[in-house]
Formats: structure tokens, sequence, C-alpha cells
């Protein structure tokens, strides 16, 4: 029997930070009847990467992540590719199709994902574009339409807008015709003005939720502000839409300040919501439209190849990433050097 194909990847095979980080030679993944295997091009990293990697907050791994160690020992979420290999029971995807979307385990040379969490990649998109795209780019369209329920005209206030999440909410705000403001720091307002805020605070310096501005919509990425000071903000039916678990504690993080937000909603005529995305083909199908029209474009914040996996996840740590991080394959095995460990 001819041994199974092997592809390069990184593994983070403890909880940790970039300091975890390795290279490896591991097997090629095998696909179920509804799977696509992909040749990973281009994969994303944001913050959702970094808390499976280092368990937090904890109750990550009471959620079936791995209680002492990551089940899943190879990171990554975000993918673009060509398809290689199709499940039997497949019907969107052929091999030879550009996609992108949701796998598991796309910090290597080749990737699994569901069918019903990839779409057709733009052919005028790049795969780095992309490869960006789906998570961040879907959380935010989802938390400002189907739970923010932004009209026309509106103003919305994103806070954390230099963020993954926070760009695309910029963005995607201004495409659907709202009055953006964005909160950041002061060395990112440049980068967020250049998305199509009309208005960006440095939180650093000014107040933004004292009361002397009101929204009809705020989409909170930024995960610390109190959910009263927040509503201060609103306008008086206003919709706060908090968007997943950033900040509080290391056992269930943002959760308690989500939870508190649907109580005091239950009391208000301001509409105060927490939600966690949806991976589905609907919602990118839907931004792979808004790219191709040239509505959003991702800000891209560091490029980095897979053997500098440990760097990228170090300069999204301190902070020094606006916007995503992409990890761009090399085009062989071949031409992969990989030093015997990364960090």
């Amino acid at each position: 029997m001819p041994p199974a194909p092997t592809m390069h990847a990184v593994v983070a095979p403890r909880y940790g930070g970039a300091e975890v980080i390795e290279a490896a030679v591991v097997e090629r993944p095998a696909i179920s009847n509804t799977e696509v295997l992909v040749q990973v091009q281009a994969a994303g990293l944001d913050r959702g990467v970094w808390h499976l990697m280092t368990g937090t907050p904890y109750l990550i791994r009471l959620l079936g992540f791995g209680f002492t160690r990551p089940k899943q020992p190879i990171p990554g979420l975000d993918l673009a590719g060509v398809v290689v290999a199709v499940g039997k029971d497949v019907e969107r995807f052929a091999v030879g199709d550009e996609v992108f979307g949701v796998g598991r385990a796309t910090f290597a040379e080749y990737a699994v994902a569901p069918e019903g969490k990839l779409s057709h990649k733009p052919t005028d998109i790049e795969f780095e574009t992309a490869a960006v795209t789906a998570i961040s780019g879907a959380t935010a369209l989802q938390a400002l339409t189907d739970i923010g329920r932004l009209s026309t005209g509106q103003s919305v206030l994103v806070i954390g807008a230099s963020g993954g999440v926070g760009s695309f909410t910029v963005q995607i705000a201004v495409a659907l015709g709202a009055h953006v403001t964005g909160v950041c720091s002061s060395a990112k307002a440049a980068a967020v003005a250049k998305l199509g805020a009309e208005r960006v605070i440095d939180y650093a310096s000014e107040d933004y939720l004292d009361g002397s501005s009101s929204y009809d919509l705020i989409i909170d990425a930024g995960g610390l502000n109190p959910v009263r000071k927040l509503k201060r903000a609103l306008t008086p039916r206003g919709t706060l839409v908090i968007v997943g678990g950033e900040g509080g504690g290391k056992f269930t993080g943002g959760i308690g300040r989500n939870l508190r937000a649907a109580v005091l909603s239950l009391f208000s005529r301001q509409r105060l919501t927490a939600f966690m995305s949806r991976e589905k083909y609907e919602t990118t199908d839907r931004l792979a439209t808004l790219l191709s029209d040239r509505l959003v474009d991702p800000l891209i914040g560091g490029r980095y190849p897979l053997d500098r996996v440990g760097d990228a996840i170090a300069d999204l740590e301190a902070g020094r990433i606006a916007g995503k991080a992409v990890i761009v394959m090399q085009p062989t095995s071949e031409s992969v050097n990989f030093p015997s460990s990364m960090g």
C-alpha cells in the first residue's frame, strides 16, 4: 500500500500563543461525503483563531474544543483556494473551482471544508482578499442586517472599527447607506477613515458614550464597554449589537455582559442584543457580491508566509495588525523552507 500523501502545516500541540506554534509535516486530510478538499492559497487570521489556540475563555474548552489541549492542533478557519476533491454528495462544487469560506485546520497546504460553508470566489478577486472575508465579513453583515436591521440613512457607531469584524462593519454599513462613526486607536484612525467612516474617534481621548451624540445602531466589537453606558449613546428606540464575547474574565469572557444586555432589554424600548455569527454559504454569497462590486475591500494589516505564522500570532497579540492578517501559502510544497521550530 502506498504511503498516505502528506502536506506542510503549522500546529499548536498545546494551548498558548505564538510560542506554541511549530512546523509539521502531516497526513493530508480525508473528506466525508458532504465535504470538499481545498488546496489552500491563503488563510485568514483573527481573534477567533487566537481564542481557540489559547483556550480562553475557558468556556471554549468545555464546549468540545479540547479540555487540556486543542482537539484540532492545526489552527485556522478562514480560507480561499482551489477544490481538489469533493465528497460524493457534494453538488455545488467541482474539482478546479476557486472557493472561499470557512474550513478547519486551514493553516496548511490542504484543508477540509463542509460544502455548506463555502462559496465560489469571484474571478476578479484575489485569493488573499477572499481568504480574510468569510468569518469577519459574515459577522459584520449579520450584525448590521439580520440583527441590527439597518436602514438607509441611519447613524451607526462601530466600536473596534479597526479590527477584523469592525473594519468590515464600517464598509458594509457605508455600502448600505448609513452614516458611520468609527472608534479605534489614534494609530489606526487613518485606516478607518479610508474605509469610509464619516467620523473617527480616538477612544483614548474622547468619551464617545457620554450621551452627547446618539446613534440608531451601535455595533460593539470592542468588548469592554458597560451596557448601561452603551444604552446612553443610543437613540430612544436604537439597537445595540454586541459582537462575540471579547473582554470579561478568563472563564466566560464577555458572556456576562451579553446576558446583562438581554436582561436590560426587557425593560427598555431600546433593543439590546448579542449574537454569535452563523457560518453559512448564503452569507458568504452575499459577501462575494459586495467584493465583486468593490463595495468592500478588506483591510489586510499583515501578510505572512506559512513559515511565519508565529510572527503573525505575535503581531496580533501585540495589537500591531489593523483589520485582518493573511497567511499566504507558497506555490508548491517543495518551495517551502520550514525551520525546525517557529515562535
